[in-house]
């Protein structure tokens, strides 16, 4: 069972970006899959979020977990109670389709799936949000619609909230068409172009963030590409679209 990075515990948040290793999936699936849209077996994945939770210190508490249907939007569902039925609530709103979750009381885990797009932890003393931001979603500032809500419900300013970046297809690898690159360059600047060809999707969402009013000094990035790193972690574009997903993985103490 591996985790990326010791980022300690902000506040009462316990969160981890997972690597590909330490489950039991098979081949192409191998072997920390948290993803049950691939293909993988379902019992397979099923123990490989078992293990994922428990290594946070969250196995508890498993049966309250939100996963949402990704869908490559902006949606953001928000988890205000953690009675059962609230939770079951948030969890079938979840099942809906949306790309963050914000949660606000503990003892409610929240897992999203990735295999290049940008994980997004916002962290905040009582509450945090994850954030599926592919470039449909970075380009819609879903991570700033999340912050937003994360600060509503919390109550705290943009600025005492801090950010983490997971691994994600970075810019030198992340070639698209000229049109998208055009596309962001004239909504977040020229900051975000590697290159005539290449796009960085996180400097949009720190361009994001910032312009929602997040310190820059409040967001980490641990710039780990993913298609060159598929010895630790799942790329889609790397490996032909066929793979498992790493995941993000928070809760919130007591």
């Amino acid at each position: 069972m591996t985790l990326l990075g010791d980022f300690g515990r902000p506040s009462r948040v316990t969160f981890a970006f997972t690597e590909r290793t330490g489950g039991v999936s098979l081949p192409p699936f191998e072997s920390l899959n948290l993803g049950d849209h691939v293909g993988d077996d379902p019992a397979a994945v099923a123990e490989n979020r078992a293990r994922a939770l428990a290594a946070l210190g969250a196995g508890d508490i498993a049966g309250s977990l939100v996963v949402p249907n990704q869908v490559h939007g902006d949606r953001v569902v928000t988890v205000r109670s953690a009675d059962p039925a609230a939770v079951a609530a948030a969890r079938s709103e979840a099942a809906e389709g949306a790309d963050a979750v914000v949660c606000l009381v503990p003892g409610v885990p929240v897992l999203l799936c990735y295999a290049d797009c940008v994980p997004v932890v916002l962290v905040a003393p009582d509450g945090f949000a994850v954030v599926h931001s592919g470039w449909k979603g970075t380009y819609a500032r879903i991570a700033a619609k999340a912050l937003g809500a994360l600060c509503e419900g919390s109550p705290v300013p943009p600025s005492s909230v801090r950010a983490y970046l997971g691994p994600h297809i970075a810019g030198c690898d992340y070639e698209v068409s000229t049109e998208l690159l055009n596309r962001f360059e004239t909504e977040f600047g020229s900051i975000v172009g590697v290159d005539a060809s290449h796009l960085s999707l996180a400097a949009a969402i720190v361009n994001t963030l910032v312009s929602a009013g997040m310190d820059p000094c409040n967001i980490v990035n641990p710039e780990i590409s993913t298609p060159a790193s598929t010895d630790r972690f799942f790329s889609y574009r790397a490996e032909g679209g066929m793979c498992g997903r790493h995941g993000a993985v928070a809760w919130l103490a007591p």
